[in-house]
């Protein structure tokens, strides 16, 4: 199987489909969610009461359920987009997983988010990219993590997700300048959208690594990367 993965891995990087990420840290890792809105966490630092933040909800909340239901986790999902807010009302109540209609950004107030150029789909962004329609635009509230961490009143996170097409390229730095101490950020990186993509993931990449964290998984894809801050 991890035969399977790294030849996958290096066809991907040879037809520049992604850049040629490696793990730098040895942890015990699984993969938690579907197959399209899963990431690898290092379970033995979740326990009962973990705070998560799961940054990009979309219509797929399996990642947020299993770490819920497996590790009693309190989860917080955030998405300003008009279909994953409905989307998320008509699933109801779910112990343990408080939902906030807002995006994360690197300021806050009201920004212009590009609705999906096919119309089936749901998910947005706040930058314009492959997959966006420049010409289908919304105003959504977004916050920068400094400000979502006070409001709720937290001063560290187990578990960040963010899964947010393409904006988390401007989102990263400000992550890293919040004074909040997280442990692992998990990250959806979408270089296939962007002409230079694969230097944006590479830069972001070394941009985390200078902050304490280090890449203990990746997806067969390399899109999904997981990391953790190295001190553990």
């Amino acid at each position: 199987m991890q035969l399977k993965k790294s030849i996958i891995q290096l066809y991907r990087f040879l037809r520049g489909k992604s850049p040629l990420i490696r793990s730098t840290i040895k942890v015990n890792h699984e993969w938690v969610g579907s197959s399209n809105g899963g990431f690898f966490v290092a379970p033995e630092y979740i326990k009962p009461g973990s705070v998560v933040y799961s940054f990009g909800i979309g219509q797929d909340i399996s990642f947020d359920r299993l770490l819920i239901e497996k590790y009693n986790c309190q989860v917080f999902g955030f998405d300003p987009t008009p279909k994953s807010i409905d989307w998320v009302k008509e699933q109801g109540a779910i112990n343990n997983f408080h939902f906030v209609p807002v995006g994360i950004s690197d300021k806050t107030g009201e920004l212009e988010f590009f609705l999906p150029v096919n119309d089936n789909h749901v998910s947005g962004s706040l930058v314009d990219n492959a997959v966006t329609n420049s010409d289908n635009t919304i105003k959504v509230p977004v916050k920068d993590l400094k400000t979502i961490a006070k409001e709720l009143g937290h001063q560290s996170i187990d578990v960040l997700k963010m899964d947010i097409e393409g904006a988390e390229y401007d989102v990263i730095p400000s992550i890293l300048e919040s004074g909040i101490n997280i442990r692992q950020v998990l990250i959806e990186f979408h270089h296939r959208l962007y002409p230079q993509g694969n230097q944006k993931t590479k830069e972001a990449i070394e941009l985390l690594a200078q902050h304490g964290y280090r890449v203990f998984a990746t997806s067969e894809i390399l899109e999904e990367i997981s990391f953790i801050k190295s001190e553990v």
